[in-house]
């Protein structure tokens, strides 16, 4: 194994303004530990409440999506595969918070999901506040889930959400998500 050179590890970081990385497998005890250090920090870093709010909620949602969309794949023999390549990032740039994640995608489900963000995208806060109510209205989904987490996420954010899709095989795509705010 290659040595892991700590001190440059460490610059990289400071240099990219990151504050908080977690990289590996995501559980609900992991993502509630990681959620207090962030609130902690977040809470020394003389945020307004509603900042401190903003971010810390976008970091637990997006921490669930990974968590949730790679336990669905507990039965299928790429799931050690998939466990290992969720990741969720808190940088500072200027005065804006960045909250990144990623995590492999069966590459069938990625039309869906772009189809989904370019929607938000194009939406203005007023046209996500209606997406968010129309949605409200709608039943859960079998999973439990109300659909409600990246219209929540793209009416925090300061910009319009930022994704991509690595193509990593003929079956996966590394999907990366990222909210200014």
């Amino acid at each position: 194994m290659e040595t892991l050179d700590l001190v440059q590890l460490q610059r990289q970081l400071s240099r990219q303004g990151i504050l908080m990385s977690f990289s590996g497998p995501f559980s609900h005890s992991i993502i509630e530990e990681l959620g207090h250090a962030v609130k902690n920090y977040l809470e020394n870093a003389s945020l307004t409440r509603s900042a401190l709010m903003d971010v810390f909620a976008v970091y637990i949602e997006q921490a669930q999506n990974v968590r949730n969309y790679i336990m669905r794949w507990e039965q299928d023999p790429d799931y050690a595969q998939l466990c290992r390549s969720g990741i969720v990032v808190i940088a500072r740039h200027d005065e804006r918070y960045i909250v990144s994640s990623g995590n492999l995608m069966d590459r069938a489900d990625t039309r869906g999901l772009t189809a989904h963000l370019a929607r938000l995208q194009r939406l203005d806060k007023s046209g996500l506040k209606d997406l968010h109510r129309q949605q409200m209205r709608e039943p859960l989904s079998p999973s439990g889930g109300a659909g409600l987490g990246l219209i929540e996420m793209a009416r925090k954010a300061k910009a319009p959400l930022d994704y991509a899709f690595s193509e990593i095989d003929e079956r996966f795509a590394f999907f990366s998500l990222r909210v200014v705010i």
